[in-house]
């Protein structure tokens, strides 16, 4: 495993750490001092971040079977978590809806994770034929 390999990793598991714990902050911390509507994004911000880290997981370890694509859907999903779950976690934190206008990038950069993962499987099984 190289160095990139390494921070996806130690990135993927950072941002699921770090958003579970905004999910336990959103449930405890947020819940009654902020707009529902904007607790509910919190939220969602919260849950396909994790989604997406474990999905940046996933890519990494589809990526060490030689598949470029598969490398390149993790860091995607990186970049999904800190735009979209970041916007919306600071939007639930300052009531602030300066950085709403990355969300929309950041649910792009989700569906081209998912996109380059598709990629990479492929790319995979059309090895493994050979």
């Amino acid at each position: 495993m190289d160095s990139r390999d390494k921070l996806l990793g130690f990135l993927a598991a950072l941002l699921g750490f770090l958003t579970v714990a905004g999910g336990a902050f959103g449930a405890h911390g947020l819940e009654g001092s902020i707009p529902t509507r904007d607790l509910a994004a919190f939220d969602t911000g919260m849950r396909y971040g994790l989604i997406h880290a474990v999905a940046a997981v996933v890519a990494l370890l589809v990526s060490q079977q030689g598949p470029a694509a598969a490398r390149i859907s993790g860091w995607a999903f990186i970049v999904g978590i800190v735009l979209f779950s970041g916007s919306l976690a600071f939007l639930g934190i300052t009531g602030s809806r300066a950085l709403v206008i990355v969300t929309p990038l950041g649910g792009l950069a989700f569906l081209a994770g998912w996109a380059f993962l598709c990629v990479g499987f492929i790319v995979q099984r059309n090895k493994d034929a050979r």
